[in-house]
């Protein structure tokens, strides 16, 4: 085992891989990971299954079959995916058993939904009842349609993935949901204990952006605030967090049995090769948080990431200082999530074609 991935797993940090494939699951490559990486959990997109399916032979006789059924598109889609995350789960499992809110593994709803309430919470049925296992996730993005679809999935037990958040603002929504969706379960008589949540607070995009911006403002200033946002954001999300869990409210559901929605920090792969590889890793430790990592970031962690405990508690103020200096030097912050948001929702979207595409082309292959 990595002594580098076990000293983060050590600081409190949940290590989940950013990957998954039929490859990964039946060569034993996930279990091994599990076993000598430290990664208890696994997230997965679109656009990450439709590079495992166009690359793995493994899925092809199962697309037969789906063909020969007369199963179109969208259906040979949900049953390689769930297949994939089933039985992903059922490899995480004796994790999960030892520390629930472990051992999980995610999949998204149809990222077409976005903006439909009532089809997000569709589908997020559809998942969990397909999928079957306690330790899913299902992913439902924090858009303003998305945040009542959480509350209600919440309601009737079904543990969630909350994806695509940008902003400390909307991630306070994103928050209140969960505990809204925690009290209408509680009312229904359900058990708090045997729900989960995570909020995925994406990282890397918001350096990404506002660094694009700097740039074009221009200046030493400016250029010197180059690489700070990210984290900043981060930091001041964990702030929002522990203000959270500190409230009366939160404290009358933890003692009815709930379980708190972990930060988790989402494309955590850096873009820039100027900065350091892990620096989305190593400067977010804190426990009781999710890092999930594609397996480039992984390795880099496990090869070099320099882990000196607790990097956020405490950092808020230092981080609000960050976003005052870009406010002054011209950045509008709320422009950049909104910016950001939408852009997230259009590559989601544009990640599920991808998928759909893939998908066609290997069903055609089959049918010849």
């Amino acid at each position: 085992m990595s002594d580098r991935l076990k000293t983060l797993a050590d600081a409190g940090v949940s290590i989940w891989l950013d990957d998954l494939s039929r490859e990964r699951v039946e060569s034993g490559n996930l279990a091994t990971l599990v076993a000598e990486r430290s990664v208890v959990g696994v997230t997965t997109n679109p656009t990450i299954f439709a590079g495992a399916i166009a690359n793995g032979e493994r899925y092809d006789a199962q697309v037969r079959q789906l063909v020969e059924k007369g199963a179109d598109v969208d259906e040979v889609i949900f049953e390689l995916t769930t297949e994939d995350v089933r039985n992903a789960c059922d490899i995480l499992a004796p994790v999960h058993q030892e520390a629930a809110w472990d051992g999980r593994v995610s999949i998204e709803v149809e990222p077409t939904l976005a903006t439909d309430t009532e089809g997000t919470i569709a589908s997020a049925q559809r998942l969990w009842q397909a999928v079957d296992r306690p330790n899913a996730l299902i992913k439902i993005p924090a858009t303003r349609e998305g945040i009542p679809a959480i509350t209600a999935v919440i309601a009737q037990g079904i543990s969630v993935n909350v994806t695509l958040i940008f902003s400390v603002e909307r991630y306070r929504a994103v928050m209140d949901a969960y505990m809204s969706g925690l009290e209408q379960a509680r009312d229904a008589g359900l058990d708090l204990s045997t729900i989960h949540s995570v909020a995925s607070f994406f990282v890397s995009r918001v350096d990404t952006e506002i660094d694009k911006r700097l740039e074009a403002i221009g200046g030493e200033e400016a250029l010197g605030l180059r690489g700070q946002a990210a984290v900043a954001n981060a930091r001041l999300a964990y702030a929002a967090y522990q203000e959270v869990l500190q409230s009366d409210r939160w404290r009358q559901l933890a003692e009815a049995g709930a379980n708190p929605q972990r930060p988790l920090w989402a494309s955590t792969g850096v873009k820039n090769p100027d900065y350091s590889d892990t620096l989305y890793v190593t400067e977010l430790v804190v426990a009781g948080t999710v890092n999930t990592m594609p397996e480039k970031t992984l390795d880099a962690v496990a090869d070099h990431g320099e882990v000196h405990g607790d990097a956020v508690t405490g950092t808020a103020a230092e981080a609000q200082r960050v976003f005052d200096a870009l406010t002054a030097v011209g950045i509008d912050l709320d422009d950049v999530f909104v910016a950001l948001e939408d852009e997230g929702v259009e590559k989601f979207v544009g990640s599920w074609h991808e998928l759909v595409e893939t998908v066609r082309g290997q069903m055609g292959a089959a049918a010849q």
